[in-house]
Formats: structure tokens, C-alpha cells, sequence
């Protein structure tokens, strides 16, 4: 059987004040989008990871962009 490897880069996850911190965006903002479901995350134990690329995306776009 033949091996495929399918290379993709891992998706920048970050905290909720990393991810402020590098956007600029106050972290209030992002808890609330994050409760409301509107960006992509994943929670991890007590921590809450935002996808930076798909955040940054909704800010350009909007709702009707991502999720």
C-alpha cells in the first residue's frame, strides 16, 4: 500500500490575549465573539485557543465570511 502525506501548516492558535495582543483587538471584543460563536476556537482544559487566520478573516469580512 502506498503511502500518502498530505503537508498543510498547522493552524496559528492562540489565547484570547495573545490573540489581542497580536491584532490589536481588545480582548473584551474577542471573549464576546468567542461566547457568541461567531469566530473559530477550540477549548483546551480551563483555556480557550483562537484561530488568528480565521479571526483576522472574519474581521475583513464579517459574519457572512467565516463561520
Amino acid at each position: 500500500m502506498n503511502n500518502i502525506s498530505i503537508t498543510r501548516a498547522a493552524p496559528r492558535m492562540r489565547t484570547i490575549n495573545e490573540t489581542a495582543k497580536e491584532t490589536g483587538f481588545p480582548a473584551h471584543a474577542i471573549r464576546q465573539l468567542v461566547k457568541e460563536n461567531k469566530i473559530v476556537f477550540v477549548q483546551c482544559g480551563a483555556k480557550t485557543l483562537v484561530n488568528v487566520e480565521k479571526f483576522i478573516e472574519y474581521l475583513n469580512e464579517g459574519e457572512r465570511g467565516v463561520v
